[in-house]
């Protein structure tokens, strides 16, 4: 199992030209949230060894900051406006052996009989942070047209529950004719109109 421990330093200084500075050396800026017991805390660390920690499927993290030690997870990650580069990453703290609530993706796996469409991409589960998977696998193969995959059908992890209702749709299969049918309508539509605005 890979150690999790991720050498942190605390922010100095704060704002975009010093965060821009920072990422230029390799380093990635990030923060801890506050809770009731402890107050917010601007860091950065090696932007390497943090992928190369995820890479490895580690979720529960034990930020070393200038020699204290905190147990935290990824709580949200910040994209540019592509989605290409990660510029901010933002941790909570977390108790060992005590469960918490994060987001974690969606995996859809198989080939249904129609088209399948996302309600959900990711969900909220409560477990305890070693026990956070990289996903919620959600096994569609086969599904017939017409059928709606519930929150409570999805098969967990060990230890690893759904904050959601359990009726709550997580994907539905259509039916690819009714589909194309609705496709070719709407085309049709479109068409009359910029038939009568001409």
């Amino acid at each position: 199992m890979t150690d999790g421990t991720l050498p942190c330093r605390v922010r100095d200084k704060v704002g975009s030209r010093n965060a821009r500075a920072l990422r230029a050396n390799g380093r990635m800026v990030a923060c801890l949230q506050a809770d009731a017991d402890h107050g917010h805390v601007d860091l950065h660390f090696d932007e390497a060894k943090f992928h190369a920690l995820r890479r490895h499927h580690v979720h529960l993290f034990d930020l070393d900051i200038d020699g204290k030690s905190e147990a935290a997870i990824v709580n949200e990650l910040q994209w540019d406006a592509f989605g290409d580069t990660l510029f901010h990453v933002e941790f909570k703290r977390v108790v060992r052996g005590q469960k918490t609530e994060s987001v974690v993706p969606l995996k859809f796996k198989g080939t249904p009989a129609g088209v399948l469409t996302h309600d959900l991409n990711e969900v909220h589960i409560l477990c305890l942070p070693s026990q956070i998977p990289d996903a919620i696998v959600v096994n569609v193969d086969g599904l017939e047209s017409g059928t709606h995959v519930k929150a409570k059908e999805v098969t967990l992890p060990e230890g690893v529950e759904l904050v959601i209702d359990p009726e709550h749709d997580i994907a539905v299969i259509t039916d690819l004719r009714s589909t194309a049918q609705s496709s070719g309508e709407d085309e049709e539509e479109e068409g009359e109109g910029e038939g009568e605005g001409a």
